[in-house]
């Protein structure tokens, strides 16, 4: 008598192959132009890379660069809560300003030296003008350190200029 036969049913593919998938893709990069635009990009590559090399080699475009490469550099230093923190600060500040410069416009007289005595007493007004100090002082003491090559803020490292 003959011997039972093991076999499993493979399982039904639910998602495309990669071949499946990449043959969409290709399609539709053609449905939408993006295969033509890529082609004349390819044909015309020696233009284009004439445009793009004679467009970074400014020294504007050079520095243009390495200021966003120190921006991002300096963004990396901040945490992501305390920047969404700062982010919202500044954003109530931006969209308190017009309200209190419309008061500010309706406003005829001047506070004089009453207004002036009563804001040097406002206890809550200096309470709340301590993190803009704060942010000068550390703005200011920035400012007084010697310039030095970012290299060497960021890396320790000397430069030989």
């Amino acid at each position: 008598m003959a011997e039972r036969m093991q076999y499993d049913v493979p399982p039904t593919r639910t998602e495309p192959t990669a071949k499946e998938s990449l043959d969409t893709l290709l399609e539709s990069l053609h449905e939408h132009g993006f295969l033509r635009l890529a082609n004349d990009v390819v044909k015309a590559n020696s233009e284009i890379g004439k445009i793009l090399v004679d467009g970074l080699n400014r020294p504007g475009s050079q520095n243009a660069i390495q200021n966003l490469s120190l921006l991002m550099m300096a963004l990396g230093t901040i945490p992501p809560e305390r920047f969404n923190h700062m982010i919202m600060a500044l954003r109530a500040g931006l969209l308190a300003l017009k309200p209190a410069s419309e008061q500010t416009q309706q406003q005829t007289a001047a506070p004089g030296l009453k207004g002036v005595i009563s804001l040097l007493k406002d206890e809550a007004l200096w309470q709340s003008l301590r993190p803009l100090f704060a942010g000068m002082e550390a703005f200011s003491q920035e400012l007084q350190r010697e310039e030095e090559p970012p290299v060497t803020r960021y890396s320790g490292k000397q430069t030989h200029e």
